[in-house]
């Protein structure tokens, strides 16, 4: 383990070559569900962990954009937009692409879903992003790319938010430091890599 961090401390470049090399092995796939609130910078640090990685990016909004046009944020619409992700992701996956599942996940039962759907597929690797709520009511006020969610949904979503028991990263998003976010996400997912290739 020591070797590992040593490692990674010792320059970007090389630890980002390792880790894609490691996400690229076609023997397995590696899925990660970026999850958080509306406004709390998690689309944003998605889109470009997705782009580092060369990963598949499948984003709620997006998926939601396509199928309904102007959403109303029922649960029947979450459901059909968190059904399609799977079946993208899956679909994705059958490719032989690695997947970055960006949505809210807001609870358990979401979040069991898309484990058990996926986990014979490959590494499920869970990351969630927060930021403080005076600076996710300031994101809101502004168009967004993909998403009309105000601090209304927030506020619902807030309150339906469930705890994320299982082992995953946690980032706090301000709007100057998705690049730290990034470091701390590849370092986190190549000790993900690593207890892969352990397992083998």
């Amino acid at each position: 383990m020591t070797g590992l961090i040593l490692h990674f401390e010792s320059g970007h470049t090389i630890a980002w070559d390792i880790l894609l090399i490691s996400i690229c092995n076609k023997s397995w796939h590696m899925f990660i569900l970026v999850m958080g609130l509306p406004g709390s910078g998690k689309s944003c640090f998605a889109r470009q962990l997705a782009s580092v990685t060369g990963a598949e990016y499948i984003s709620s909004d997006q998926v939601r954009q396509v199928m309904l046009g102007v959403a109303t944020y029922s649960d029947k619409e979450k459901w059909m937009v968190y059904d399609e992700m799977l079946r993208m992701a899956v679909t994705a996956a059958g490719e032989g692409r690695n997947v970055v599942l960006d949505a809210t996940f807001y609870t358990q039962a979401l979040r069991r879903a898309f484990t058990r759907a996926l986990e014979q597929a490959g590494r499920i690797i869970l990351i969630e992003v927060m930021a403080d709520e005076r600076l996710i009511r300031e994101r809101l006020r502004r168009p967004r790319m993909d998403s009309d969610a105000n601090f209304e949904v927030y506020a619902e979503l807030k309150e339906l938010w469930e705890p994320v028991p299982e082992p995953h990263l946690t980032l706090r998003s301000t709007n100057e430091n998705v690049e730290s976010l990034l470091d701390q996400a590849m370092e986190y997912i190549h000790q993900a890599a690593y207890e892969q290739g352990t397992d083998r």
